[in-house]
């Protein structure tokens, strides 16, 4: 596949995941506006049953993926093969014209000759259908040509390095519409030596909610302020589970051997006494340890020590500001 038919595709996929979040966003809104006619016990199940649902998605971002691009079989495709003229119509309508014999009653009737036109005539529509039939078709390859022309310059510009390319296919094909759903803005770079760091604004404390909900074993709805440290334990998967998120993106539409993920949220600068946006998280992703991972059955926090990073976490009070990975010490050959 093509490199636009590779975005076609991967669009398609990222509009059904969409088509997907929205349809669940349609069931909540309606079970919202039937909210008021449940009775206080189903109440109380909804609001746990969205509350949970919250929790369990914003600690499995990792889990999933976009279709990967295979830029290696993009780069050592051949090229369409140019069509060749045929004559199937018109042989067949010759074939018939120079061998008419007339018939019997055909002599008997003076057909022949109207006949012999008529058949003439087909030689030259079938002429022209055989025409306009490699016309097409030379029209199509022609397109395709240059799709394939751009999609191996393309590969191989990635393979090289270029950073300009890097960055275009970042911005078409744009993956991470569900990470930005959950509240993360996401920007890239690519540095010197052509390593892509992305920065994720993660936004947590927006994010993670600051109170739990259960069911009592009356089944009424009970709420409570969420313990710091559960609050932090959230907040640390929900960081840890974009980071692997965005990286494992990044694998699927760039042929990188490793990606650095920043997270930057906003922490008390005692200095100044205003917040700030500072790193939180930075890691090196090698491609080849992400995949040697069962990336559904880890645990987005404790995985970072698959990887070179820098993360200050306590339980009790959280993130505290880090240096961010240093790219140039760092290379795509060392982490293979």
């Amino acid at each position: 596949m093509g490199w636009k038919g590779t975005v076609r595709s991967i669009r398609a996929t990222i509009r059904e995941a969409e088509r997907d979040a929205k349809r669940r966003q349609r069931e909540l809104e309606r079970d919202h506006k039937e909210y008021q006619k449940m009775q206080l016990l189903e109440q109380a199940a909804y609001e746990v049953e969205v509350y949970e649902n919250k929790i369990e998605r914003i600690q499995s971002l990792h889990k999933d993926c976009s279709e990967t691009v295979d830029w290696h079989s993009i780069a050592n495709s051949s090229p369409p093969v140019e069509p060749i003229k045929t004559a199937t119509r018109a042989t067949k309508a010759s074939f018939k014209a120079n061998n008419y014999t007339p018939g019997f009653f055909d002599k008997i009737f003076k057909k022949g000759e109207r006949k012999q036109k008529t058949l003439n005539k087909a030689v030259l529509k079938a002429q022209s259908e055989d025409q306009q039939e490699y016309e097409d078709k030379l029209r199509e390859w022609k397109s395709e040509t240059a799709d394939w022309k751009e999609s191996a310059d393309l590969a191989k510009l990635l393979f090289a390095g270029d950073q300009e390319s890097k960055i275009n296919v970042i911005k078409e094909l744009n993956p991470f519409s569900e990470t930005s759903r959950m509240g993360s803005d996401i920007s890239f770079k690519v540095h010197a030596n052509s390593i892509v760091e992305a920065e994720i604004h993660v936004h947590g404390e927006d994010i993670v909610p600051s109170e739990t909900k259960s069911l009592l074993k009356s089944g009424k709805l009970s709420v409570k302020n969420m313990p710091k440290g559960m609050f932090y334990g959230i907040y640390q998967d929900y960081v840890c589970s974009c980071t692997l998120r965005v990286a494992n993106e990044l694998f699927s539409i760039l042929p990188e051997n490793m990606v650095i993920v920043t997270a930057v949220d906003e922490l008390l600068n005692t200095e100044s006494g205003h917040k700030e946006k500072l790193p939180i998280l930075s890691v090196a992703i090698a491609r080849k340890t992400l995949l040697s991972l069962k990336i559904r059955y880890i645990d987005p926090s404790d995985s970072m020590s698959n990887f070179i990073h820098n993360m200050s976490f306590k339980k009790t009070k959280g993130f505290e500001s880090v240096e961010r990975v240093d790219p140039m010490g760092l290379s795509n050959e060392r982490l293979r």
